[in-house]
């Protein structure tokens, strides 16, 4: 059922469709602001528990936008420097990810109404129709979102035309809204360069994502592939890859939670499960998220069933979560023992990405230790 925004405006009740990519309800406080209001009120309502219904200049929202977050980074800095107590890093995980959620709630606390032809009709609002309709289809009644959730539509709309360019493929990978895009190429480089099992005509790509495992594993030769994944933007996400790069003949997109729903079995079976083991506060944070481990747990204990005799299974892991202490450091060894598996061989890398490289990061201690590995598993027979 659809959920409505209601505020009164012009001594009239207004209402506009409810978009939310994190699930969050209709605010009830609403509050409208224009181009008088100062980033020191705004963050006061917004704390406060006030939606800021944006009526003024649609760049003076922008420019209020990067005040508040100057405002919160400001304030985050402070903090840290006086808090001078040692903490495991799995108390700054939890401080960490705390904090995440406040500073959203402040920043998600600007919202702009969208006319149902993807218009805002506001001064100065940019074209955002090919952006929102990308994300949200064809719009049959004006909808109102944070200004900040609109400006992901856009960015996300631009990386989709310029595409994330893969060496290994001498291509690009078109990522969607709420696909995670392929920009951590280190655990593309292991799939690049391990040996494939011998022989290897089969292969399935489980949770594909944006297809870029898929698209790997059709140039190094496999001529039969199957991917997988649940979401709908991932499966229209994969399939416009394909498209691209030509090689829709040798991959089959399957709507499937994990395995695909054939008779036959594979040579080779990949998942790049997600790799922190943690509840996910929005929908679009299940790429990063898994929750107890469900979908890592379910690949190792099902896919030896699904395996040929001499098929390998392969994981693509970071132990980013052992060092925050997330998850025991034998815990997927022992997971693939209790599968009936065994590791033929593991690939580690370490990290390139500008994280690594940044202190200022509450988690940057276990950043700096984390390896990603691509353990190749077969049948302990």
């Amino acid at each position: 059922m659809n959920t409505h925004l209601h505020w009164l405006e012009n001594q009239a009740t207004q209402t506009a469709l409810w978009v939310s990519e994190s699930g969050a309800i209709p605010p009830k406080h609403i509050t409208l602001a224009d181009d008088t209001l100062s980033a020191e009120t705004a963050h006061r309502l917004a704390s406060e528990g006030h939606v800021l219904l944006w009526r003024g200049d649609f760049q003076n929202a922008r420019h209020l936008l990067q005040a508040l977050t100057r405002r919160l980074d400001k304030s985050k800095s402070k903090k840290s420097n006086k808090n001078k107590i040692l903490k495991s890093n799995l108390e700054v995980f939890h401080q960490h990810r705390m904090a995440q959620a406040q500073r959203a709630h402040i920043l998600n606390a600007i919202v702009i109404v969208v006319e149902k032809d993807h218009h805002i009709n506001l001064r100065r609002a940019p074209d955002v129709h090919d952006a929102c309709f990308e994300v949200l289809g064809k719009s049959t009644e004006r909808y109102a979102l944070p200004l900040r959730q609109l400006l992901a539509y856009i960015s996300a709309h631009e990386w989709r035309k310029k595409g994330v360019l893969i060496a290994a493929l001498n291509s690009k990978i078109h990522p969607h809204y709420g696909v995670f895009s392929p920009i951590r190429g280190e655990y593309l480089e292991l799939i690049h360069s391990a040996p494939l099992p011998n022989p290897c005509a089969t292969a399935w790509d489980i949770g594909t994502g944006t297809g870029v495992i898929s698209a790997m594993l059709a140039k190094r030769g496999v001529k039969s592939i199957i991917a997988t994944d649940t979401d709908p933007r991932a499966l229209a996400c994969a399939q416009e890859n394909f498209e691209r790069l030509g090689i829709t003949e040798q991959v089959q997109l399957q709507q499937a939670d994990l395995f695909p729903k054939t008779d036959t079995k594979a040579n080779l079976i990949v998942c790049n499960p997600p790799w922190l083991p943690a509840k996910a506060a929005a929908p679009i944070e299940r790429a990063v998220f898994d929750e107890k481990s469900q979908m890592l747990k379910r690949f190792l204990l099902g896919v030896g069933a699904h395996l040929n005799v001499h098929g390998q299974a392969w994981l693509i892991m970071s132990d980013f979560a052992e060092h925050l202490g997330l998850r025991a450091h034998n815990e997927i060894p022992d997971l693939i023992k209790q599968a009936g598996l065994r590791i033929l061989k593991k690939y580690d890398v370490r990290p390139k990405h500008s994280k690594v490289f940044d202190t200022t990061d509450a988690l940057h201690t276990a950043r700096i230790s984390e390896t990603t590995s691509l353990w190749c598993l077969v049948l302990d027979t």
